[in-house]
């Protein structure tokens, strides 16, 4: 059993709060069995400030004490600490508190004192679970923002070298590793006769590629090239080996990191390293630039799709984190063109309204699934939370200059007509007219599906709320060519149907 700050993943603090010495010791006995840490406080005073000065992962804790009882305990406690898991004792059932307080104070279990432990070691059992998987949960949504903020670094144009120590520095913490490597296809070499590689490492990894190639096992190396060869990921003794392929092509590299800890974070590796794959890549189309100006176009128009692609592979993310809002993002776009064909606007324009649907909800990649998936009404600090994603997800697309003419439609997608909006309050012809038709897109489209908060409406219903929302929530001219597309609905879902047929099939 760890202790200190070099626990580990797998190791849980509790501290048992009781004034009967006896039943501390008998709880102490049943924790320490199962490997947990264990601190026990007669006083409730004192427990209080235990919490207040280290870290718990839960709390037992007895109701009927003095000089405070469990309830204002809990009710302290929760003025600092939202996340400590509570089990409350007590040996009064008729003194218990109500059901309304425990979930007001967010007390999250509730055991009667027995001579027996039997349903005590149940709760505990289940008290845990429920920590390891937040814990996972925690931990998945900060890789996934890691990754977030990591894209645009390493797609900046700069030295090879230091785009493969970028990919690495963000990759490494995501599983708790002090050793990797990428080896990779030496983009500088590339119209040499002779194709050579290029080796980034960090830790013991940290050398030339001669002394790397002779200090490795054959086996080892094997097993680099068959990770390579079959674009699979493949795991060794010591670590895992993550091909770098860009799409269906041939991967041009692979990355190495040494964990003996890896599968809860395989995963985002996999979606990171995708990632990387795309930078190093974008990284190798700018060196064709240079060496052959004449294919500028050509090449420009690869950048792009490689980049579309890597966007595409989060905001896939995006959906698979709920799949109430699969297919949205492409309905989204599909309206969107629809009514910029009806207002006759330019095929420039219609193209940037299909990418900006596509990507408009691309920034909610970064807002933790306990938001997205809730169930009730959010609270104040979770529905700031959402209203964050038009900014991320701009933030995100900036990073390429080509899609600075999408930008907009990302960030202000949210914004209303009369200024109630967010994320900046733009109201009327301040806010670009593309993101106005996105909006009423979106809105139509989150109206007519269903969602885990409720049911979808019926047609009738849905434009009834655009045309009450029309010069106020939305533009009056787009929400007027909208409700005219919509006399041809049935056919319009039609065209759809796919995004609706899938999302069927996963419900």
């Amino acid at each position: 059993m760890r202790r200190g700050s070099n626990r580990s993943e797998d190791t849980y603090k509790v501290i048992v709060v009781d004034d009967d010495i006896g039943v501390l010791d008998s709880i102490s006995i049943i924790l320490r069995r199962k490997n947990y840490e264990y601190v026990g406080v007669t006083n409730p005073l004192d427990a209080i400030e235990a919490v207040k000065k280290d870290h718990f992962d839960l709390m037992i804790l007895d109701y009927i004490m003095d000089p405070i009882n469990g309830d204002e305990v809990v009710e302290r406690i929760r003025e600092f600490n939202d996340d400590l898991y509570i089990l409350l004792l007590t040996g009064h059932k008729d003194l218990a508190p109500p059901l309304e307080a425990m979930e007001n104070f967010d007390i999250q279990c509730y055991c009667e004192k027995s001579d027996k432990f039997d349903q005590l070691i149940l709760l505990i059992e289940s008290a845990i679970k429920s920590i390891a998987q937040k814990r996972t949960i925690a931990k998945f949504s900060e890789g996934l923002n890691n990754i977030i903020e990591a894209v645009p670094k390493i797609y900046q144009l700069q030295p090879i070298d230091s785009i493969l120590e970028e990919i690495l520095s963000r990759l490494m913490p995501l599983v708790n590793s002090s050793n990797a490597f990428i080896l990779a296809d030496d983009i500088n070499n590339d119209f040499q006769q002779e194709k050579k590689s290029i080796l980034r490492g960090i830790g013991k990894y940290d050398c030339d590629i001669t002394s790397f190639m002779t200090s490795m096992s054959p086996d080892f190396l094997t097993e680099l090239g068959c990770a390579r060869n079959t674009n699979m990921t493949i795991p060794s003794n010591t670590g895992v080996i993550i091909p770098l392929n860009v799409g269906n092509a041939q991967s041009i590299g692979v990355i190495y990191i040494e964990s003996t800890n890896y599968m809860n974070g395989l995963k985002l590796l996999e979606i990171y390293a995708k990632q990387a794959a795309a930078a190093i890549n974008n990284a190798h189309l700018h060196s064709l630039v240079n060496v052959k100006n004449e294919q500028l176009v050509e090449t420009y128009a690869e950048l792009k799709k490689r980049y579309m692609d890597a966007i595409e592979t989060l905001r896939l993310t995006v959906d698979a984190k709920d799949y109430y809002t699969r297919g949205h993002s492409d309905r989204v776009a599909y309206y969107a063109v629809k009514i910029g064909e009806e207002m006759g606007l330019s095929e420039a324009d219609l193209e940037k309204l299909k990418i900006g649907g596509i990507f408009h909800d691309i920034g909610k990649i970064g807002t933790n699934d306990d938001i997205l998936l809730k169930n009730a009404k959010l609270d104040d600090f979770e529905y700031n939370e959402i209203k964050k994603h038009p900014l991320k997800g701009a933030n995100i697309l900036s990073a390429m200059s080509m899609f600075k003419d999408i930008v907009p439609l990302v960030e202000y997608h949210h914004e209303r007509i009369d200024g109630r909006g967010y994320p900046h309050g733009l109201k009327g012809d301040e806010i670009p007219p593309l993101a106005r038709i996105i909006s009423v897109a979106d809105a139509f489209d989150a109206m007519t599906s269903d969602r885990v908060y409720r049911s979808k409406m019926e047609l009738s219903q849905a434009i009834e709320q655009l045309e009450k929302g029309s010069g106020a929530q939305f533009d009056a001219t787009v929400v007027k060519n909208f409700v005219k597309l919509l006399g041809n609905y049935d056919e319009m879902r039609k065209e759809i149907e796919p995004t609706y047929a899938n999302l069927t099939e996963i419900k």
